[in-house]
């Protein structure tokens, strides 16, 4: 569990035998809905996973509209909708990356969506605490479900 993808250094995915990155966009990357410029430590993160030789795709249930636009400010490839936890968003992102599954790390801020689904293909996955509390109904509803399957942190 991160706080913030950004805490997954370079050196972070070295010390775990990772090589690359399936992310998550709402919540994840960006506040739900956010639409300005990518934030500035966003951008500066993927640069550093680049400069590393760290590839990464972005892999969403947004609307294609939403998920063309974002994958094009944060220059990844992207697919969405991607029906996750279903398998097939998540085998396109591997075939894309061409890095075995077991060196892949992904990362979302939904259990039930991002880390189910790539836990039934065999990758890393981390779970990013929410940028926002926002989100589409039906996912303010799941996670409250959620909760039960995280890890309890001190108050």
């Amino acid at each position: 569990m991160l706080a913030r993808v950004t805490e997954a250094t370079p050196a972070w995915f070295s010390e775990r035998g990772l090589e690359a990155a399936i992310l998550d966009l709402d919540n994840t990357l960006i506040p739900y809905g956010y639409e300005e410029e990518p934030p500035e430590a966003l951008t500066r993160w993927l640069a550093s996973l680049k400069a590393a030789g760290i590839p990464a795709v972005l892999l969403t249930n947004a609307k294609p509209g939403r998920t063309r636009r974002w994958a094009k400010k944060l220059g990844l490839p992207g697919l969405g909708p991607a029906a996750k936890p279903l398998p097939f968003g998540f085998l396109w992102a591997a075939r894309r990356l061409g890095i075995p599954h077991l060196r892949v790390a992904v990362f979302g801020d939904q259990v039930f969506t991002d880390v189910v689904g790539g836990n039934l293909l065999g990758f890393y996955t981390v779970y990013v605490v929410p940028l926002s509390d926002r989100g589409l109904p039906h996912t303010r509803w799941v996670r409250r479900f959620e909760k039960h399957f995280l890890p309890r942190t001190k108050a």
